[in-house]
């Protein structure tokens, strides 16, 4: 069966925001995904997720991108929505030591339930709360280096570098579907996505978003 011309694209691809509760992974969704921040954003419960399609180095990528609940209760539920995920976004408050203290107990999660070739980003949020910074910018870039980690900065509440965040992982992944010419009938693209028999809370509904050519820094 035909798309209808607003739903087609070249590639789905998931990717998976995780990091501590309360470090602003919901507001990171919203804000690409709608353009809407939440300052009574409530702790996401299991798997929540909201997509977007916009166009990267020329090929539409539609973007489904799941919110996971960072509280440890949550940890075995979530853990099995890493399967067929192609990206990563590792967030922390750049106002809570802590949040960044914990990146490498989600990264190490992240790469033993994870496919071994995901990209992973890190990115360190609330950077509009400058008075309470806690956390360097240079230590953060340090640790992402040493991992071999992306990295930006960023502010959900007033959209400092969201888009820029998303368009620089998304724009890796792409790279690497065409260095390895990846068939959108692989895992993590077409439907595969999502898996039938999964119940999920759907937190947004898609917003096409501005199209926009991706950065390539």
């Amino acid at each position: 069966m035909a798309r209808r011309a607003d739903e087609e694209y070249d590639y789905l691809v998931k990717v998976v925001l995780i990091g501590d509760s309360g470090v602003g992974k919901t507001n990171l969704l919203s804000r690409f995904t709608r353009n809407e921040f939440n300052l009574e954003s409530k702790s996401t419960i299991g798997v929540e997720f909201a997509t977007r399609t916009l166009q990267v180095e020329g090929r539409i990528i539609k973007a489904q991108i799941w919110d996971t609940a960072g509280q440890e209760r949550y940890r075995a539920i979530t853990s099995a929505y890493y399967r067929g995920a192609l990206g990563a976004v590792l967030v922390y408050d750049v106002t809570k030591p802590t949040t960044f203290d914990n990146i490498s107990r989600w990264l190490k999660e992240l790469r033993d339930h994870a496919d071994s070739n995901i990209t992973i980003m890190l990115v360190g949020n609330k950077t509009d709360i400058k008075h309470q910074r806690a956390v360097a910018s240079e230590d953060a870039h340090s640790y992402a280096e040493k991992e071999g980690l992306s990295f930006i900065e960023t502010s959900a509440l007033d959209a400092t570098n969201v888009e820029q965040a998303f368009q620089m992982i998304l724009a890796e992944i792409y790279r690497g579907i065409s260095k390895k010419n990846i068939s959108s009938d692989e895992p993590g693209f077409g439907t595969a996505g999502v898996k039938e028999g999964k119940s999920i809370d759907v937190s947004a509904s898609e917003s096409n978003g501005t199209n926009k050519q991706c950065c390539s820094t």
